[in-house]
């Protein structure tokens, strides 16, 4: 994580170089900050094939002097919105701007009610993991924030109850799991691996304000857990509301050979998040350096089951989890 940390702060420092020099509030002074930061520093122009020039033209001729803050806002926020970017907001005192598109087109793959029927009263907690055992003596965890902290001592009390119970196999649910912390991804995902390292991807950083100023590729490497690891199978669970750190703990958990993904596409978010903000005060947060796959592909639109299951509406009525069932039938299946 000392890689992502390095580009974190270098992006705090450029944040703080493209921060207004003097609080104005004039709409088209605004406007132009807005667009020209993006345009120097967004990463996903090319691969989403934005023209950044048309949504100026489009945009430009609805700034007037006139204007109060609320429609200044809708603006510049529908402008943000044609980036189709989970990881784009304007953040005033008053509202946010968002990109729901990624998730809110998609079935939902998942139900609360139910879920609550599978995971009972008498789970466990380990930090930010809720888990249990469920029939066939099956470990089941959920894991619903990356945002909420989970300890090398919280793996290893999960992992230890599992095998006391002689469970043989692990379910680990990530759905609605809309990210946060890329420490956690890396910290879950290394108590799966066999190899002492991994290459699990690529990283790569703006170079300048050109469109194209990038980097080369820089290799993210994984390291194996030195605490208890589990080697037994393993079926991750998903659906489109994995986003962002859970897209990427995904990415890395598919390439364990004991794990399968099980599920629907993720909803992807790739580019590592940058701050900064413009003249009025009102923050920005948009993509700026793009993670890659271990085959130097973005995951911005997802990483793809290995075994695709839906809920059905059958199931449903009967208070079932098809997805929930199908990684059980999965795992008995390896495990025989």
């Amino acid at each position: 994580m000392k890689k992502y940390g390095l580009l974190i702060l270098i992006a705090f420092l450029l944040g703080s170089c493209l921060d207004g020099d003097k609080y104005t509030s004039s709409p088209r002074q605004n406007f132009e900050a807005l667009w020209h930061l993006i345009d120097e520093n967004y990463c996903f122009f090319e691969y989403k094939s934005i023209d950044w020039d048309a949504v100026y033209t489009k945009y430009s001729p609805k700034v007037t002097d006139t204007m109060s803050r609320y429609e200044l806002f809708k603006v510049l926020g529908d402008m943000l919105c044609e980036l189709k970017d989970g990881h784009t907001n304007l953040v005033s005192t008053f509202n946010v701007s968002r990109f729901w598109d990624w998730s809110e087109n998609y079935p939902d793959n998942y139900n609360s009610l139910i879920h609550k029927k599978y995971m009972g009263n008498d789970y466990k907690i380990a930090g930010g993991l809720k888990y249990r055992i469920i029939k066939d003596s099956i470990g089941y965890v959920h894991y619903g924030d990356f945002s909420n902290a989970v300890g090398e001592s919280n793996l290893d009390e999960m992992f230890y109850y599992f095998g006391n119970n002689n469970c043989k196999a692990m379910i680990f649910d990530v759905r609605e799991n809309g990210g946060g912390s890329l420490v956690y991804s890396e910290r879950i995902a290394s108590r799966f691996m066999e190899a002492d390292k991994m290459l699990v991807g690529y990283i790569v950083h703006k170079t300048g304000p050109g469109r194209n100023d990038f980097s080369k590729p820089f290799p993210v490497e994984l390291e194996k857990s030195k605490r208890v690891r589990w080697l037994r199978p393993v079926a991750v669970i998903t659906n489109r509301s994995c986003y962002s750190a859970t897209n990427d703990f995904v990415n890395k958990m598919k390439l364990m050979p004991h794990v399968t993904i099980i599920g629907d596409c993720t909803g992807g978010g790739c580019g590592l998040p940058f701050h900064s903000e413009i003249p009025n005060g009102w923050s920005v947060r948009f993509s700026s350096s793009p993670m890659l796959d271990a085959n130097m592909q973005y995951t911005e639109y997802g990483v793809c089951p290995d075994i695709k299951s839906s809920m059905n509406e059958n199931d449903i009525n009967k208070n079932i989890d098809t997805i929930i069932e199908d990684a059980v039938d999965f795992l008995l299946k390896e495990i025989k």
